[in-house]
């Protein structure tokens, strides 16, 4: 198992478009919608892949049942929910991770059309697994595996 490094930071914002505004001033971020991956949890997504960041915020009307309300309460704009970090082979981390009782919140695992469709084609593979780590490190952590397409 070869460790790539933390691949992106996750963070919650109130506002989609002035966070981005706000990076893509600061640092060049480009930012890709990423919506579809969050209209099932109530929040608008957009990655920067160059900056290294992803931003979410509830959706309108969900501000208040959104999981990243009491988040943005409590420890405010930019508060980091998440880091991924990229391996070689994301399965071998992910079971230590299963070894130490430590539970899965979500797992993808794109077909290269979703890829394509929703990450520009980005990537030849992409996967990823979000562990339920907040109680021991206060933020999320996910183990990803992605490899970059070649042109």
């Amino acid at each position: 198992m070869a460790i790539k490094g933390i691949n992106r930071i996750i963070l919650a914002v109130h506002d989609l478009e002035a966070a981005k505004a706000f990076y893509q001033e600061l640092l060049g971020a480009e930012f890709h919608e990423a919506n579809w991956t969050g209209e099932a949890f109530g929040i608008h997504v957009a990655i920067s892949w160059n900056a290294g960041i992803e931003l979410c915020a509830p959706m309108p009307g969900r501000e208040a049942d959104s999981f990243l309300a009491p988040m943005l309460k409590n420890r405010g704009e930019g508060t980091i929910i998440n880091v991924v970090f990229g391996f070689d082979d994301a399965d071998e981390p992910y079971a230590r991770a299963k070894a130490m009782d430590i539970a899965t919140v979500n797992t993808v695992d794109y077909t290269q059309e979703e890829i394509d469709a929703h990450l520009d084609g980005l990537f030849s593979r992409y996967k990823e697994y979000f562990l339920n780590t907040g109680n021991r490190s206060g933020y999320g952590i996910t183990l990803g595996e992605f490899q970059k397409k070649h042109k």
